[in-house]
Formats: C-alpha cells, sequence, structure tokens
C-alpha cells in the first residue's frame, strides 16, 4: 500500500494538473499514427529519407516489416561520459537489424560539461542549453520517420534536455542509452582536502592538477553522485531506461549487452499489441517516484528545477511544495559524495538502484503499478541485477540481494542516514529557496550571522585571500538567476566556503545562482525565488543585515523590520559583462524571458 502523503501529494498533482495533462495527452493522440511511420510518406520524402541507408535497410524500410529508430545523440569527446557515445551507432543499427529493425542517427544535441566550464563565462550558458537540447530533439525527431527512438545521454542539463525533447513526440516509444560511470579513482575525501589545501595557498597549480585528474580520468560520468549521476538515478526510477543499467561502467561485456537488449526492448514496444510510448510512462506517478528517488539518495538541487521543467512538458504541473511535503516522509538512504565518502561505484555495488527501489517500494514509498519501458509490468521488476548469460553475449536478471552489502553507503527504511530527505525548502521574508541539507553536518544546519553582499563568487575569493573573511558570516550572492546571468553554477566558492567552516566559523551562502549535485557540507540557500532582478528581496539585504537560516526548520530570513525592508531601494548590478562574449550575446532573448526558478528556469514552458 502507498504510504498516505506520498498518494495525497500525487493526488494534488492529479488534480492540479488535469487540464494541462488533459490537453497534452490530446496532443500525443492527435501525433499517434496507425502502422509505420513511412507508410505515410510522399514518395520524394521516403526516398531523401533513406537515400544514404544501405540497401537491406532501404528493404525493410520500403516494406515497412520492421519499426525505424531513431538515434538522438549527445555524443562528444570533451564530456567523459559521452565519449563512449562515438561507438554505439553501429552497434545500436547492429543490434536493430538482429530485431528486424533499422536504426538512423536522427540528429545529435549540444552537450557541455560544467566541469570544464566551472567559473567561467561559459558557464552562463550551462542552464540555457537543456531547452536547447530540448529543441535540438524536436529537429532531429520532426522527420516523422521513425517508430520509436533511442536517447545517448547522460549529464547534467542533457537527459533533461532530452527528457523534454522526448515528451514533445509523446506518441513515440522510447528508450534511454546509458554509458556509465567511469572505474574509481582518487578517493573523494583526498580530492576534497586538495582542494581546500589548494585554496589556502598551501599547494599549487600542479599539485591540484594532479589530484584532479587523478579523479577524472577516464571514459563515463565523473563517480561523484551530482547532477549526471542523479539524471542515471531518476531515468532508472521513473522507467525510461533497463533495470540495472544505469551504474555499469563502460567498455565492458555487461554494458554492451545491456546496449543490445535496450534496442531489442525499443523494437518489442513498438508493435501495436505492446505499444508503450513516452507520454504513456511520465505520468503524475512517475514523477512522484522520481522526487522520491532523489530525496531518498539526496541528489542534485538541479533536480527541483529539471523535474519541475520535464514534468511541464508533460502537461504535469509539480511545485517545491510537493518535494518539501515528501521530504517528510521520505527518508535519507545513501551516503555518496559529496553527502559521504563513498562514490557512484561504491553505491552500485552495495545494492545500487536495486535495493533502493526494493526498499522504497515495500515501505509504501514508491508507486509500483506504473508503465516502463518494459512495458505494464511495474517497478517489481527494476528489483533486479542484471548478469551476463553463460555464453557471454546477453542479458538475465536476477532478484537483488535483501540486504545492503555496506551500511556506510546505503541503508534500508529501518535504519536511515535521516528520516528526512536530502532535501528542504527554505522560506521567510527574502523569498523562497531550496538546500541540499543531506551533506550538511546537524551542528550546521542553523547559521545566524551579519550578511556579506556580493554580485559575483569573485568578490568573495579576492575577500578571501587578503584576509576579512575570518569571522562568521552569510555571503549574499545575488544577481546570478535565470534573467540576470543565465543561474550559474558558483562551486568556486566551495572550497574557500569550506575552509572557513573547518576553521571554526559559521558561515553560509544564500543565493539566486546555482550550486547544483556537487553541494556539499557548507549549507547553501540557492535557486532564490523571486530573483534580484525581478525585484526579488534578496537585492534589499544590506552588509551588516543579520540573516538566519535554519534548515531544520525550513527558515531563510533577514532580521530586519518590515517596514524598513519594504521602503528600502533595490540594488541595482551592471550585467554588461554577461550579456556578450563566448556566445552569451546569442542567448540575451532567453534570459529576458526564462521563467523563475520555481517554474524550472525554462523558455519552454
Amino acid at each position: 500500500m502507498v504510504h498516505s502523503k506520498v498518494q495525497a501529494v500525487t493526488e494534488r498533482i492529479i488534480q492540479r494538473s488535469e487540464e494541462t495533462r488533459a490537453q497534452y495527452l490530446a496532443q500525443v493522440e492527435k501525433a499517434h499514427i496507425e502502422g509505420r511511420a513511412t507508410a505515410h510518406l510522399s514518395c520524394g520524402n521516403l526516398a531523401h529519407a533513406i537515400a544514404a541507408s544501405p540497401e537491406k535497410d532501404k528493404q525493410l524500410i520500403v516494406s515497412g516489416r520492421g519499426p525505424n529508430l531513431g538515434i538522438v545523440t549527445a555524443y562528444n569527446d570533451m564530456l567523459s561520459a559521452h565519449q563512449p557515445y562515438g561507438l554505439y551507432p553501429p552497434r545500436l543499427k547492429e543490434a536493430a537489424a538482429r530485431q528486424g529493425a533499422t536504426a538512423q542517427v536522427a540528429g545529435g544535441v549540444p552537450a557541455m560539461c560544467d566541469g570544464v566550464t566551472q567559473g567561467r563565462p561559459g558557464m552562463e550558458l550551462s542552464l540555457f542549453s537543456r531547452d536547447v537540447i530540448a529543441m535540438s530533439t524536436a529537429i532531429a525527431l520532426s522527420h516523422d520517420v521513425f517508430e520509436g527512438a533511442m536517447f545517448l545521454g547522460i549529464c547534467d542539463k542533457i537527459v533533461p534536455g532530452l527528457v523534454i525533447g522526448a515528451l514533445a513526440f509523446g506518441h513515440l516509444p522510447s528508450i534511454f542509452v546509458p554509458a556509465g560511470p567511469m572505474p574509481t579513482g582518487l578517493s573523494n575525501a583526498e580530492k576534497v582536502r586538495v582542494r581546500q589545501l589548494y585554496a589556502e595557498g598551501k599547494v599549487g597549480r600542479a599539485e591540484l592538477l594532479e589530484a584532479e585528474s587523478a579523479s577524472y580520468h577516464s571514459a563515463g560520468t565523473c563517480t561523484f553522485y551530482g547532477t549526471a549521476n542523479s539524471n542515471q538515478m531518476l531515468v532508472e526510477i521513473m522507467g525510461l531506461q533497463l533495470p540495472g543499467s544505469s551504474f555499469v561502467n563502460p567498455g565492458t561485456g555487461l554494458r554492451d549487452a545491456l546496449n543490445e537488449a535496450a534496442v531489442a526492448q525499443l523494437a518489442k514496444i513498438t508493435e501495436p499489441s505492446q505499444h508503450t510510448p513516452i507520454a504513456k510512462i511520465l505520468t503524475e506517478k512517475t514523477f512522484v517516484n522520481g522526487i522520491v528517488g532523489l530525496l531518498a539518495t539526496g541528489g542534485s538541487t538541479n533536480h527541483t528545477l529539471h523535474l519541475i521543467a520535464m514534468a511541464r512538458a508533460a502537461g504535469i504541473q509539480i511545485t517545491w511544495q510537493d518535494m518539501a511535503d515528501l521530504s517528510e516522509v521520505v527518508p535519507l538512504l545513501c551516503h555518496v559524495y559529496p553527502n559521504g565518502t563513498a562514490d557512484i561505484n561504491h553505491f552500485a555495488a552495495a545494492g545500487g538502484m536495486q535495493f533502493l527501489m526494493s526498499e522504497l517500494l515495500e515501505a509504501g514509498l514508491l508507486h509500483g503499478d506504473v508503465c516502463t519501458v518494459l512495458g505494464d509490468s511495474g517497478l517489481e521488476s527494476y528489483c533486479q541485477d542484471p548478469f551476463l548469460n553463460e555464453s557471454g553475449d546477453g542479458v538475465v536478471w536476477r532478484p537483488t540481494a535483501k540486504e545492503s552489502g555496506d551500511t556506510t553507503v546505503i541503508r534500508p527504511v529501518s535504519d536511515p542516514f535521516s528520516h528526512h530527505g536530502g532535501l528542504q525548502l527554505l522560506e521567510g521574508n527574502l523569498g523562497r529557496s531550496v538546500i541540499k541539507v543531506s551533506a550538511i553536518k546537524p551542528e550546521h544546519l542553523k547559521v545566524k550571522a551579519p550578511a556579506i553582499v556580493l554580485h559575483n563568487q569573485d568578490e568573495l575569493l579576492e575577500r578571501f585571500k587578503v584576509g576579512e573573511l575570518e569571522r562568521d558570516f552569510v555571503a549574499v550572492v545575488r544577481f546570478q538567476g535565470p534573467q540576470a546571468n543565465g543561474m550559474p553554477e558558483l562551486h568556486k566558492l566551495t572550497p574557500t566556503l569550506g575552509v572557513l567552516q573547518d576553521r571554526g566559523f559559521k558561515v553560509a551562502l544564500v543565493t539566486d545562482g546555482r550550486m547544483s549535485g556537487a553541494s556539499g557540507k557548507v549549507p547553501a540557500a540557492i535557486h532564490m525565488s523571486p530573483e534580484a532582478v525581478e525585484g526579488g528581496p534578496i537585492a534589499k539585504v544590506r552588509d551588516g543585515d543579520i540573516v538566519e537560516l535554519d534548515a531544520e526548520a525550513g527558515v531563510l530570513r533577514v532580521l530586519v523590520d518590515e517596514t524598513e525592508l519594504h521602503a528600502r531601494e533595490l540594488a541595482q548590478c551592471d550585467l554588461s559583462d554577461s550579456a556578450r562574449g563566448m556566445g552569451r550575446e546569442l542567448f540575451a532573448n532567453m534570459r529576458a524571458i526564462a521563467s523563475g526558478a520555481e517554474s524550472g528556469a525554462s523558455i519552454l514552458y
């Protein structure tokens, strides 16, 4: 039986979304056509679509005997997680042929690496790349020659963008095909130690680069539990990829076998008798399952934006309040860096997604009666681990272990790390924001200190270098929202604030920008809404104002008389440096129309 609070939140979402969901499903029904897509093309259309295909594929497509599957890929060599995708298309085409199907690369989408752009001007394009990816996906599929679609993407904005784009073609059966995490490198604890030593000036750039290169050292996703791996958790718990396929390393026999199995399953659910479009998979219950997974794992705060945007693409309206209410009953079951010292490979070895989902299902915290890429079998089939078969060329699934392999990494519902989920909603006279609490020690959940007001993260770093920050303070970093400069991540602040906290000072961050999946041990109230450029109260905070952040009570406020606060002039900021250069001028219209963080920070919905 589903937990009463989970059921109540789900019903609230269904009621709130009744009109928009009905409109979306009507659109999906209108787009659905009986029979093979290519049968409805004119001869000229069809000739163009297959002109470069091998002769055997041409014959199969023209005959209409097998499905034609579109591949939308985010491949590039710079993202370690996406580099393996360079080898995927020919292999996926071969796998399709073995199913009596054909496959074509429908198009590519951009894929930028936030790890490369951290603290750089390019980071101001990062969030908007999600909506560009969604539109690029739509262009790829707009040729209307496919009965199903495969999506190759893993990292930060890429998976949400692909999902949004796929939902615009909600009538198509769709499956996500991951590439997996890189093997474990330098421990996360050692990486953090070197970063903080560098922030203090105790080691140089050579030592820092050596540590970073030992951490990020091969193909595959970065092994910490940031947005990329939170994406993988989400698409699996929401039934968009095969059970157990998220965290299998690239270049292994099991990885290859899972990829082939994904093609076979997609071909299967394109058949009329088993037709399973993505619109049928991504329902209100499925999005609630995604939120539950995010809370139980202490996942990326980016998904307080992305889940809202993805849901809206399906006609479903979810809010931060829904997430906060679920957080009251969903326990934190995982400690994976930055919430602990283990990495994603340790998580997978200790039981991973299968143990997690088994525990959440048994506790009634997930809706088990949902549709997935496996059809209408529900989530029970996702509590099984994949293995190579005896011949080593296929996959078999077996029931997962009933106990955690390492309770320092993943725990049962009966013995959680916390009875509260990994995220918290903060409210007060500064507006509304979110905070990731899963990585914060209890003694740091409450901070009351004078504000230091800044308009970019470099200002704080400079003041640290000259010794001005050896005290308790709350850094209020504003004019970092979607309309101001595209809402960049502010990770350059993390080592510095961490050093000051380790020195015994009470420190916190309040910002209308992002910190995202790698948010760590310093309390950070992020995504402040309304943002400063929209006239949000964060633009009225002054140096020395006492700011209170209480993550336990869900309170964030400036301790200023309300009459005085109301009367204060809004601060202004010269944003011209963010208007041009590094391609930012091309995104001016996006900044102008971007919705607020609580609405997904989107230009699309």
